[in-house]
């Protein structure tokens, strides 16, 4: 295998955890603003959507190859 085989299925994988990661997000906040509509007034699902969106962002950031050229 060359190393632009091994780099583009390291990329793959990279997106792949990626897509997994954004789909359990994106699932999880649907269930946290319908149980918030629910049983309560006060907004709290803006917690954990701010609070995993993060992480979120920096997966993308990994996924996309934003932080490469930080390795020695």
């Amino acid at each position: 295998m060359t190393g632009d085989d091994e780099a583009a299925r390291r990329a793959r994988r990279r997106l792949d955890g990626f897509l997994y990661h954004l789909i359990a997000y994106v699932l999880a906040m649907m269930l946290f603003v319908v149980a918030n509509l629910l049983t309560s007034e006060y907004p709290w699902f803006l917690l954990p959507l701010v609070g995993w969106g993060a992480p979120l962002a920096l997966h993308a950031a990994y996924a996309m190859g934003l932080f490469d050229g930080l390795r020695r």
